[in-house]
């Protein structure tokens, strides 16, 4: 076995209200090597949001056990745990997030402002990642005058843009016609073949098929 990006051992969240109690995952134990491609399927509802955004560090376990890359999760404050996100990990999600008041250059540039880089650093970087993406020509616009595979790529360079080690993407190509989630899904490949570790949400067993490894999710818990 290689590096382990990620490493989960009975992961658990639960959601509580006054009526009712509900388990969205339940003791999911799952590793993730360096350099690996896992699409994560299963019905709607059956949690894989809720997983994506565990590894991620956006939630926090009801219980179990989490490791990033050997740094165990379980007792880090919520700063040390952005600071393992803004450093190491990008985001794509189906409804894009894009900033409607920024232009496309200005919601590239954002997770390295959260980091700390110099402006000129920034500027390269944003004029690089939009340039291997063929949008160096709307970096002006604003996401309300890009069509919805525009808009998808800039949620790709700004999940880029920061060089992650771990691409989490929910549902990348959900909002996407035919023809622009198959370019989405070839961006990623290719970025994972430069040694990215991806992990993705997806419903469509067609564009699963880019992954090294399906991950079966049901009500919670891991099939396979």
């Amino acid at each position: 076995m290689g590096e382990l990006i990620i490493r989960s051992e009975n992961l658990t969240k639960k959601y509580s209200s006054r009526e009712v109690e509900t388990t969205a995952i339940r003791n999911v134990d799952l590793s993730i090597e360096k350099g690996e491609f896992a699409a994560i399927m299963g019905p709607s509802g059956c949690g894989k949001s809720t997983l994506l955004n565990l590894i991620g560090l956006i939630d926090r376990p009801s219980s179990g056990k989490l490791s990033f890359s050997g740094i165990i999760i379980d007792s880090m404050g919520e700063n040390e745990k952005a600071r393992i996100r803004r450093g190491n990990m990008g985001f794509v999600f189906q409804n894009f997030n894009l900033v409607d008041e920024l232009n496309v250059r200005e919601n590239v540039e954002l997770p390295l402002i959260f980091m700390g880089i110099n402006r000129r650093e920034r500027k390269e970087r944003v004029a690089e990642i939009l340039d291997q993406l063929k949008l160096g020509h709307r970096e002006k616009h604003y996401p309300q005058q890009l069509s919805g595979g525009q808009q998808q790529r800039v949620a790709f360079a700004r999940a880029m843009v920061n060089r992650p080690r771990l691409l989490l993407a929910d549902e990348p190509t959900g909002n996407l016609d035919s023809r622009n989630g198959t370019a989405i899904m070839e961006l990623i490949a290719k970025l994972n073949l430069k040694g990215t570790t991806v992990v993705m949400v997806t419903h469509s067993p067609k564009y699963a098929s880019y992954a090294h490894r399906i991950v079966q999710l049901h009500d919670g818990t891991i099939l396979n």
